[in-house]
Formats: structure tokens, sequence, C-alpha cells
């Protein structure tokens, strides 16, 4: 069989016998078996295995593109702006360390807005900082503060948040 994401949520699955459509999330194919027998036919079984395996989008989710490799990834249905592949992406609390500098930060969150569009507080660009002219200004901005920030009784949120395009910052074991 083979299976191939719609853009309505649905899959078509392809076989010897026919083309059939499938909507997972209904419980519903068009094939004979199920029109007759009203029960899960193999179509919408193979598709949950798939969505199950990861080698298709769940119903909420699309196929998309990571900012910072290009890699599929898949992103919630209706959401915009930039992605990042399971190899980039952050996950609030990790030690990072900047490309830039060398010093190490604590990551707060990771948006789905770009280098180029996110604002600072001082309302400057992200993209338009020049140490960050060489990273791209298509790619999500990550959210961090500097880890010798931190001290006995002053917690991450007491921390003045820096934003980075993602692909400036590294994991410690990169």
């Amino acid at each position: 069989m083979t299976i191939r994401p719609l853009r309505d949520r649905r899959y078509v699955v392809e076989t010897d016998g026919g083309t059939y459509v499938v909507a997972l999330d209904a419980g519903t194919c068009t094939c004979p078996d199920h029109a007759i027998r009203g029960s899960r036919c193999k179509h919408l079984r193979r598709v949950a295995m798939e969505v199950t395996a990861g080698s298709i989008p769940a119903p909420d989710q699309r196929i998309g593109a990571c900012a910072v490799c290009g890699a599929e990834t898949f992103v919630p249905f209706d959401a915009g702006g930039s992605h990042l592949c399971d190899r980039h992406a952050f996950e609030p609390g990790a030690i990072v360390r900047d490309r830039e500098t060398g010093k190490r930060l604590i990551v707060v969150a990771v948006t789905t807005d770009r280098a180029d569009a996110y604002r600072t507080d001082e309302g400057r660009v992200i993209a338009e900082y020049p140490t960050n002219a060489g990273y791209g200004a298509h790619e999500p901005v990550v959210e961090a503060v500097y880890a010798d920030s931190l001290r006995p009784g002053r917690s991450v949120a007491d921390c003045d948040r820096y934003g980075f395009p993602a692909s400036r910052l590294t994991r410690r074991d990169d």
C-alpha cells in the first residue's frame, strides 16, 4: 500500500485493488469492505500504523520543512511560522552554547517567529543584529538567558531574555 496525506487531514491509500480515501479521525474509508461491513478495514489500520510509526503526519499535523536544514518534519496542521526538525529543536531548560561568544545559555522558549520578524523589547529585529548576520533570517527565534546570570535567589524568570536565530545556538554535546 502507498499512503499519501491530503491537505484536508485525510489520506489517499493506493493498492493493487484500487485507490481509497481514509479519514482516520472519523474512522472512515471509501473501500467496499468498510462500506459493507462498517468496521475498521485494512486501509484504516494501515494508516493508523504509519501514523504511529511516524512515517506520515497525524490528522492534526502536516508536513513542513526544518528552517535550519530543510529536512521534512511534522508540524501542527494550522501552524504558521518557522519550525525545527528533531535534530535542530531545543527544549526549554536545555543548556546550549552561543556559537559567537562560546557562552552557555539556558533555553527559555522556542518561538515560531522568524528572526527577520521577531522584535526585541527595544524594537530591533533579531536578524538585524550584526552578530546574527551569518545565520538564517528565516529561522525561528530561540529565547534564552545567560547561565552566568543565575545565582542564589535569582531564577530564570528574573534574568534578561535574549533572542537568537536557532542555528546560532548549539547543544553542548555538538
